[in-house]
């Protein structure tokens, strides 16, 4: 083979590559563009938030966040929350209800009470510009809670006892070590009634109802959907079609997509390796300290720290 030829091989080959590197970006270009179009928050199309809220409430950064994203995002023209929990944390509540109240300075907020929203499920609810419930819903559970072990009797069993040196009685307290003190059972009650306090003057503000009537209803009572619109703690009974008949009088266009702003999902790989670890620094290090462990390893929030606002089933 002559040099013309050669040189005209690699010349074409040249050219050959370059088309392909050019295929290969616009098709990337394309894919992009169609996840962009896609991607909840991305700012491409106008479509209806939607945010889902279930299991025990805590103190959640990442749910901020997504909530800010939402409140920031122009093209996000209303934010549904659809709420299927029965509480946690007050402190949680408090936080995500904030939140919630930021987007709606923006945009119609409607809360959607699913199975059940009660205690913080239900204070979280109250964001909600309007809220719309099954008939059999449950919500309810006004109220604020704290809870801690006595393991007294089962110390003085195995013949184990703990002796301590603090600084002042109320240090400390109340422990799981020995009865609380009336002095102690008084500094916690008043802790859980300033809270409780506050829950229910949320209640009085955000539902317009007279703070006696909220007193009536705050007993720790729960309450179907139909039970609590009667009571006017909900606004509506309904689903879907509701949610989007009140969107319409918010000047919501109806025929908006909704779209859901999904937690992100950690792979299996780093959930095990994270798993691995803190079950490393659990077994080996101090203190030895198996709640984040176990929670990991079962899915859920064991223990609830502080004051809580939750409904619980009496398993006796």
């Amino acid at each position: 083979m002559d040099h013309s030829a050669i040189a005209d091989r690699r010349q074409l080959r040249r050219k050959l590559t370059f088309w392909r590197v050019v295929a290969v970006l616009i098709a990337l270009a394309v894919i992009l563009a169609a996840a962009a179009w896609r991607w909840p928050g991305s700012g491409a199309r106008d479509h209806i938030a939607r945010v889902s809220i279930s299991g025990i409430i805590q103190d959640d950064a990442e749910l901020l966040e997504r909530l800010d994203r939402i409140a920031r995002n122009d093209r996000a023209k209303a934010l549904v929350v659809t709420i299927s929990s029965p509480g946690g944390t007050t402190y949680g509540g408090e936080v995500i209800f904030k939140a919630l109240r930021k987007v709606a300075e923006k945009k119609p907020v409607v809360s959607d009470v699913r199975t059940l929203a009660a205690s913080a499920g239900y204070m979280i609810a109250t964001a909600g510009d309007t809220i719309i419930a099954g008939e059999s819903s449950i919500t309810g559970s006004i109220g604020v809670l704290f809870q801690y072990p006595q393991m007294k009797e089962l110390m003085d069993k195995i013949g184990v006892s703990l002796e301590e040196i603090k600084s002042a009685p109320l240090k400390a307290e109340p422990s799981p070590f020995h009865p609380a003190s009336e002095e102690a059972k008084t500094m916690i009650r008043a802790m859980v009634m300033d809270s409780y306090d506050w829950f229910v003057d949320l209640v009085v503000e955000r539902r317009k109802l007279p703070r006696a009537d909220v007193l009536r209803l705050a007993d720790g009572s729960i309450f179907t959907g139909r039970q609590a619109l009667a009571a006017k703690l909900v606004d509506k009974l309904g689903g879907p079609e509701e949610i989007r008949a009140y969107l319409d009088e918010r000047k919501v266009p109806a025929d908006l997509p909704f779209v859901d702003y999904e937690a992100v999902k950690r792979s299996g790989i780093s959930w095990i390796g994270s798993s691995a670890r803190d079950f490393a620094r659990s077994v080996f290090g101090l203190p030895l300290d198996l709640q984040p462990t176990i929670e990991k390893l079962t899915g859920e929030k064991l223990f609830l720290d502080g004051l809580v606002s939750v409904w619980q089933v009496d398993r006796d």
